[in-house]
Order: structure tokens, then C-alpha cells, then sequence
């Protein structure tokens, strides 16, 4: 479709400027160590962002969405002034200035994702095998916290491209405080998993922390270093917060009516899983009392769902609009993204930059695909 189609433009415009600095990142601090035994270390990383194999040759793979880090970008760009330059830096700051940022963003992303692979005994990301079932958990978590490191010093360099002390701090402060934020919804998630007494408004509330926290610190973030006006700042996190519940549900609500023949993927996956998301957990409280237990009863058995199984969930969820529940929480979410961005005046050269985040907006109401 046409809209997925501009999305894939929107990321392409910045996907190689995120890359090299990625690269730059790590190959510096592979640089700084010194150390020969070290290579392999730096190698995780470059495996897990699909730069090498798992024999840490070069790999050819295309480079990865970036979704974060073009978010920061934009919202950058919607909040700036001046005209966007690569070279002689205008104020208060340009393009190029601060990639280190960008890259903070999604360093920080892929160590989480490393650590919930870990956590969720995941064998295989992208159709590759994970960092831990190649080097094992201690050397994937210890790579991870090293990909959060490198995500401080990468903000920390800033400094060294000109942006003030003061703003960097303020960066630093959102980003950790994104982390631990991610850190807590993480928590809930495993929590839950354990303890099995999630209901509709817990889990809306994990995913605000897990998912949509770091996409709020990433608009925050873009803005900052664009602006003072805090209304703008605010509705810009306001958006990030919104759009990330707004991918995430609808990741859910695919999980179970995916088309298999527009995602290559099996439909009602989430349902053989058994995953806890919101179609299920709406269908536990909005189901009769017989349909309940037996929803319990298929989910508490060892193993995936049978088709007959599969067919019997559908069947109730069909019959308690569980669909159309978790359509409406997608709207309403996309409804708020697109409300605190329209209340946004894009600066003098960021009609742009506001017309590519309104086409992510657009994104998640059109497109058949999964989340990017």
C-alpha cells in the first residue's frame, strides 16, 4: 500500500546517517580499548544490529528501521528555526551535530531487546539466531550493558559537537530515567507472565512503560535540542507516548487477525503462543463466566494452541467483539497522537519533518503491516 510505502521513504531518508554513526560508536570504542581479545566483544554488537555473521564476517544485510531515532529527528526538525544544514553550523544546531543523540536512542533499544530475548527464552530475532544462543546469557547480558554504555557516552560526545553542557545533561536525565521507566515495564511483563493476575488497565499500563516510554523520550529529546517552548516540547512527548501505545496494540490486534497472505505470517500466531496480549485479555473480562474458564483452561495447558483450540478462542472472541474493543483502544491512542500534533506549529522550515510524522500517524490506521 502507498502509505506503507512513504513510511518506508521517511526511514530511508535517515536509516544511512543513523547507521555510520552506529558504526562509528561502536568501531570507537573497540578503538579506545585496544585490547585484541576485545574483537569479539564489539563483534556481538555488530551481530546483533546484522553488520556480520556469527563468525563476525562482514554481512550484507540492508541496515535496520530506526524508528527512534528518526522520530528524534523529526521532531528536531518540526521544532527547528533555521534552514537544515551538513556543514558551517547555523544555531542553535544542525542535522549532523546531533546524530550522537539518534544513536543513543536506539543503542539503548537494541539492549533491551538483547536482554528481553534473554528473558524470554527467544531463539531467533529477525530470522537470526539471538546473541544469547550463540555466545550464551552471561556474554549476551554483559554485551547488552554494553550497548547501554556506549548509548551514555554517545550522548555524553555532544558536547564535543558543540551542543551545551546544560542540554545534555537535561538529555541524559530523560534517557535514564526512559530506561528505568522500560526497566519497570519489563518487570510487570515477567511479573505477569509468573503470577498470571494481568487485566486490561495493568497491561495498558506495562506497555506505556515498555514500549511507549523510550518513543516519548525520543520526541522529548528531538525537541529539546531544538527549543525552549515547553508546550511544544510536551505535546511533541505527548505524541511519541501515544504513538507507541498505538504501535504496540495494533502489534497485538495483528498478533491474532494478521492477513497471511499481506504479512507472511500465520494468522491467530499470538493465539498458538499463547501470548498475553489485549485480545485475550479483553476476552477474559468481557466474556461470560463459562467462556472465561475455558479461555483459562486452553491457556494454563502445557504447549501451543491446536487449530482446534485456535478455532474455539476465535470463535469467542467473535462473539464478544473483542476485535472491535481492541480496534477502539487503537483509535483512541491514535486519536491522542494526532491531537497533540495538530496542536503543534512546525517551525520555519519543519513543515516537512511535521508532515512525515502525521504520515506515521496515517501509518497505523491504513497499513496492513507489521510494526516497524
Amino acid at each position: 500500500m502507498a502509505v506503507a510505502l512513504q513510511v518506508e521513504t521517511i526511514l530511508g531518508k535517515y536509516r544511512l546517517l543513523v547507521d555510520r554513526q552506529l558504526r562509528q560508536v561502536i568501531d570507537q570504542a573497540q578503538e579506545e580499548a585496544g585490547l585484541e581479545p576485545l574483537a569479539e566483544f564489539y563483534g556481538q554488537m555488530r551481530y546483533h544490529f546484522g553488520w556480520v555473521h556469527p563468525d563476525l564476517t562482514p554481512a550484507q544485510g540492508k541496515p535496520g528501521k530506526f524508528l527512534r531515532p528518526t522520530l528524534l529527528l523529526l521532531a528536531f526538525q518540526v521544532c527547528r528555526q533555521e534552514a537544515i544544514a551538513f556543514s558551517d553550523t547555523p544555531p542553535p544546531y544542525h542535522l549532523e551535530q546531533i546524530l550522537p543523540a539518534a544513536a543513543a536512542v536506539e543503542l539503548v533499544h537494541n539492549f533491551s531487546l538483547i536482554h528481553d530475548d534473554i528473558e524470554d527464552s527467544d531463539p531467533l530475532r529477525h530470522n537470526r539466531p539471538t546473541l544469547w544462543k550463540l555466545w550464551g546469557q552471561p556474554q549476551a547480558i554483559n554485551t547488552g550493558d554494553g550497548l547501554f554504555s556506549l548509548a551514555r557516552l554517545a550522548l555524553s560526545e555532544l558536547t564535543s559537537h558543540g551542543v551545551e553542557a546544560h542540554t545534555v545533561l537535561t538529555l541524559v536525565r530523560l534517557l535514564d530515567s526512559a530506561c528505568l521507566t522500560l526497566c519497570e515495564g519489563q518487570y510487570l511483563d515477567m511479573r505477569f507472565e509468573r503470577q498470571g493476575d494481568l487485566s486490561v488497565n495493568l497491561y495498558l499500563d506495562m506497555i506505556g512503560r515498555k514500549t511507549a516510554a523510550l518513543m516519548r523520550c525520543t520526541m522529548e529529546m528531538g525537541a529539546r535540542l531544538a527549543t525552549s517552548d515547553q508546550e511544544t516540547i510536551t505535546r511533541l512527548a505527548v505524541f511519541g507516548q501515544a504513538l507507541g501505545l498505538a504501535f504496540q496494540l495494533r502489534d497485538d490486534l495483528l498478533g491474532v487477525w494478521a492477513d497471511e497472505q499481506e504479512l507472511g505470517k500465520a494468522p491467530a500466531g499470538d493465539i498458538r503462543r499463547k501470548k498475553m496480549s489485549l485480545p485475550i485479555l479483553d476476552a477474559l473480562e468481557s466474556s461470560p463466566v463459562k467462556q472465561r474458564s475455558r479461555l483459562q483452561t486452553i491457556y494454563a495447558a502445557d504447549g501451543p494452541a491446536s487449530n482446534a483450540q485456535i478455532a474455539e478462542v476465535l470463535e469467542i472472541f467473535d462473539t464478544n467483539a473483542v476485535r472491535e474493543h481492541c480496534q477502539q483502544r487503537i483509535d483512541e491512542a491514535v486519536a491522542s497522537a494526532r491531537q497533540a500534533l495538530e496542536a503543534i506549529t512546525p517551525g520555519a522550515t519543519g513543515a516537512e519533518a511535521w508532515n512525515e510524522l502525521s504520515a506515521l500517524v496515517d501509518f497505523l490506521v491504513l497499513a496492513p503491516h507489521r510494526q516497524v
